[in-house]
């Protein structure tokens, strides 16, 4: 799945997204929005890993999403 897709379902990838990312918030999650950066981001500050790391697991949570 691309991430345009993952951005028009944002409201079922969120409930995905926040399995794999526990430490994110409903609010982080609102606030992203499907925007890809800007879970990259929330990803960084959360977890306290470097953006190569965030977007890694980005990448690796669009290819496995069911949304």
């Amino acid at each position: 799945m691309n991430w345009d897709q993952i951005q028009g379902k944002w409201k079922q990838a969120k409930g995905q997204a926040q399995q794999q990312w526990g430490k994110l918030t409903d609010d982080d999650l609102d606030r992203v929005e499907g925007k890809r950066e800007e879970l990259v981001g929330r990803i960084q500050e959360r977890y306290g890993v470097a953006k190569e790391e965030a977007e890694r697991q980005v990448s690796e949570f669009e290819s496995s999403c069911n949304c």
